[in-house]
């Protein structure tokens, strides 16, 4: 950035010499440009990574076009391209450009919106890539996705001068439409018009290719990132223990990600944004010369008074009202939006859950209650559409006469003019296509007011759901208290467990497991007994003390309930673990020694086994986990709490035979568990209310 400063300023000298030389105030006006240019460009070190693209594509145009220029003003442009000479004023409108991109990056919105596109453009990792013919090749993929966007802008550069050489074209076209001129009639389709409009169709295809690689790149990267967030250093587990600090964090991930690069299919997103407001800059900025210049066409209503841009101060005054009357009629949209995401999303999840519970809701004849929470939970969603189609009601009712109006004004402006005889018809279409391109312009957020609104609702999401990670993680930084031990037993000094409302439940001054004898933890609900347990596997963030873990322990745990995926009854057998990591006699056996004999032949179906496996079955399959897993320390959280006396004892003595070096603690109610068991710990309440881990002397 430093150097390309340099170089703009250096450019910004030249100019000045030349405007002496030429004693052109263009020239003057340029280096003004130019100099601003280098200052912003220079400034723009500290801008976002995503910006910097932006900033440094329009001052190197800067450079470029601006020598063209001074090229041009001392008559050594090569006569052989006159007819691709770029217009005299592209060098100020991209130096114009680049002084709107910073200002426009330390605005807060944008500040924010930038700080997750970052997250995809200064990304260290390798991608491929493949342009055609050439075959594939390596590299950053922050370097592809710089190069794609430098692709777009230079196609969307070019898609508005060809907009702008066709209004030429159709000025020309007219006259000679007026003149009855069929030459030139035919010359200007066949040799202006026709040309440019097929070179317009053909990169309009090259952008939308290059568009789609770009967003489906940057949503899969971008995906995967949250999704690495979320599940890292058990982060989900956390969040889902605030209770409500993001809701619905499957909704964040599958679909605002998408929303937010692309806008899904009803919407834009970030990129659409960032390319249609260079767009629409572009076209205010190329048409505002063409619009101010045809001005000079046009007195004051009534007088011989010419005022330079009269139309473009028009134009100007009346979209300034329309933006102002917009914004206050629309300005609750945002939130709206950000409700109706939230308010969908909990449907979708209560729909979930009720068919994951169903047999459940079934065995207590629940339909009733889950069918009333249902209607609830519908009927907000009802009651926010209703409050958003008042308000885009509002909106339409006000932006569809505003739009009514827009074409009709120019016209309006230039009709006496074109009918005293003063202009012709191909000059009174003309400025009503310059008019209406830079009123469309400067109506941007007047035509995109309802799908901004929308866009902000989503980036507040994802910004809420960042700080909850961060915070998230912040708790588990705190809780940092899990230390390698060069001792051989699990050391608990000084431990205090919390809950996440911060109520202190468990207070252990000292307690050592020690590897080989079992161990059996009860006491009453309530009293802590699983928090410990999650404490020791490290994924209670909720603590202070000291927990030593033996140097590369491992350890499992096997809750009341385990967890199923979906898939085929394999992979639901070694998860977390990969298939290929055990031989299919290994997971047989594991399944036969889990009393799991009659599923063998049904290891590669896939189903919903979560539903299709009763709680002892899905508790059986925990257990062969462990023996497939062959842990230091098996933690059992009642894991044999739904099989029969006698089928739990086989279990225990199956689990001793076949994992000698692991030592074996559970929580448990039933007495018959102590036989299992060689001590066993009971969580006392002290006098302060407090829940404490003391050993119990055996019957």
């Amino acid at each position: 950035m430093r150097k390309l400063s340099a170089a703009v300023a250096v450019f910004a000298l030249f100019s000045i010499i030349i405007g002496v030389h030429k004693s052109d105030v263009d020239f003057f006006i340029l280096a003004v440009a130019c100099a601003l240019c280098a200052f912003t460009t220079l400034r723009g070190v500290s801008m976002s990574s995503f910006m910097k693209i932006f900033a440094c594509i329009f001052a190197a145009e800067t450079i470029i076009f601006g020598f063209i220029r001074l090229l041009q003003a001392e008559g050594i442009w090569p006569q052989a391209l006159v007819n691709f000479t770029p217009p005299e004023n592209m060098a100020l409108t991209v130096a114009v450009f680049s002084i709107i991109v910073y200002g426009v990056s330390t605005i807060g919105v944008v500040r924010e919106m930038t700080r997750i596109a970052d997250l995809y453009f200064d990304a260290p990792d390798q991608g491929e890539g493949r342009v055609w013919p050439f075959p594939a090749f390596r590299a950053k993929e922050r370097t592809i996705a710089i190069a794609m966007i430098i692709v777009l802008v230079l196609i969307n550069q070019g898609q508005v001068g060809i907009s702008v050489r066709l209004s030429f074209f159709n000025r020309d076209w007219f006259n000679a439409i007026q003149e009855k001129n069929a030459a030139e009639f035919w010359w200007q389709l066949l040799y202006v018009f026709t040309p440019w409009a097929f070179v317009y169709v053909a990169i309009a295809v090259v952008e939308f290719v290059v568009q789609s690689m770009l967003i489906i790149r940057w949503r899969r990267w971008l995906t995967q990132h949250y999704i690495s967030r979320w599940l890292g250093r058990h982060t989900h587990y956390v969040m889902a223990l605030a209770d409500g600090e993001a809701d619905n964090p499957d909704q964040r991930i599958a679909e605002d990600v998408n929303r937010f690069i692309s806008g899904g299919e009803d919407g834009y997103g970030i990129y659409s944004y960032s390319i249609l407001l260079i767009s629409t800059v572009s076209s205010l900025v190329s048409f505002s010369y063409v619009l101010w210049d045809l001005s000079g066409n046009y007195p004051l209503p009534g007088t011989n008074i010419h005022v330079p841009g009269f139309l473009f101060w028009v134009v100007l005054l009346y979209a300034a009202l329309g933006t102002l009357i917009t914004h206050l009629i629309g300005r609750s949209l945002t939130k709206l939006y950000f409700d109706r995401q939230r308010r969908e999303a909990d449907f979708r999840f209560s729909l979930a859950r009720l068919r994951e519970y169903s047999e459940q809701i079934a065995l207590l004849a629940g339909e009733n209650s889950e069918r009333r929470t249902l209607y609830q939970r519908f009927s907000e969603i009802v009651v926010n559409y209703l409050l958003i189609v008042t308000k885009r009601k509002q909106l339409m009712a006000f932006t569809a006469s505003y739009g009514q109006l827009s074409p009709i004004i120019p016209y309006v402006i230039t009709a006496p003019f074109y009918f005293a005889g003063r202009i012709q018809l191909g000059v009174m279409t003309q400025t009503a296509s310059a008019f209406g391109r830079v009123e469309g312009a400067l109506t941007f957020f007047i035509n995109y007011y309802t799908s901004l609104a929308n866009f902000k609702s989503v980036l507040d999401r994802l910004s809420s759901f960042d700080l909850a990670i961060d915070h998230a993680q912040a708790q588990a930084n705190h809780a940092q208290i899990i230390a390698p031990s060069a001792a051989s037993a699990i050391e608990l000094r000084d431990l205090a467990l919390l809950l996440p409302d911060q109520r202190q439940i468990v207070s252990v001054a000292e307690l050592n497991l020690n590897p080989g004898p079992a161990v059996l933890l009860t006491g009453p609900s309530g009293s802590g007994k699983s928090t410990l347990f999650r404490a020791i596997a490290g994924i209670w963030p909720h603590l202070t003390g000291t927990i030593f873990m033996p140097e590369r322990a491992r350890i499992m745990l096997a809750p009341q309930r385990p967890y199923i995926p979906m898939g085929t009854l394999a992979e639901a057998i070694i998860y977390p673990g990969e298939l290929e990591r055990y031989s299919r006699s290994e997971i047989e056996e594991a399944l036969r020694a889990a009393q799991l004999s009659p599923f063998i032949a049904r290891l590669d179906e896939e189903n919903h086994w979560g539903q299709r496996l009763s709680g002892g079955e899905q508790q059986r399959v925990a257990i062969a986990r462990a023996l497939l897993a062959k842990p230091n320390w098996l933690f059992l959280d009642e894991a044999t709490s739904a099989l029969d006396e006698n089928l739990e004892a086989e279990i225990y003595k199956m689990l001793r035979e076949r994992l000698p070096n692991t030592t074996i603690i559970s929580i448990g109610h039933r007495s018959t568990l102590q036989a299992y068991h060689d001590r066993h710990i009971e969580m006392t309440r002290q006098g302060d209310g407090l829940f404490t881990p003391k050993d119990k002397a055996r019957a």
